[in-house]
């Protein structure tokens, strides 16, 4: 198991850094290797990521989501991780986002890059531009202020909305 940590300190307000992580789609934007991520309900992304000449797309269902506090994820397929991001107020316009990933390398490229520290950089790159991403923006693309509990959907109460929300997929 490969342990990988990351904090950030961003300038923005922590309802700000945490609704734009709910903002799943927009990853690709700041994240490298990333080229697209669809939500087709609340509690599962599905993502199509690339690291060099290789494409892997996998599913994570979010086990558990509080607003402006923390998003815990499970990988569902091979290799599998799991994750957990948290958000702490500095002061009202500033926040420290922390990222713990548990990843279980499987085969020669996997544990090779593990040797390399390679995870260990690309989560590092990945949290600088999206501390630039937002501090630039100055502002969230969106939000979902909803909760999820051992991986149930509870709506966010502002906007009565159902139990188990579904998006388009086409």
């Amino acid at each position: 198991m490969t342990i990988i940590e990351k904090s950030i300190d961003i300038d923005v307000p922590v309802r700000t850094a945490y609704n734009q992580w709910t903002q799943f789609e927009s990853f690709p934007r700041f994240l490298e290797g990333v080229e697209s991520i669809q939500q087709p309900q609340r509690a599962l992304t599905h993502w199509i990521a690339r690291v060099g000449a290789v494409t892997r797309e996998f599913d994570a269902e979010i086990v558990e989501q509080h607003p402006d506090d923390r998003l815990s994820w499970l990988m569902l397929t091979e290799p599998r991780h799991k994750g957990t991001v948290t958000f702490e107020s500095l002061d009202s316009g500033r926040t420290r986002v922390n990222l713990r990933l548990d990843l279980t390398p499987c085969g020669v490229v996997h544990k090779t890059g593990s040797a390399l520290n390679l995870a260990q950089r690309r989560v590092d790159r990945g949290m600088e531009s999206f501390k630039e991403f937002i501090e630039v923006q100055g502002r969230e693309t969106g939000s979902w202020r909803g909760e999820i509990r051992s991986g149930r959907v509870r709506p966010d109460p502002a906007l009565g909305c159902p139990l188990v929300p579904t998006w388009p997929t086409g």
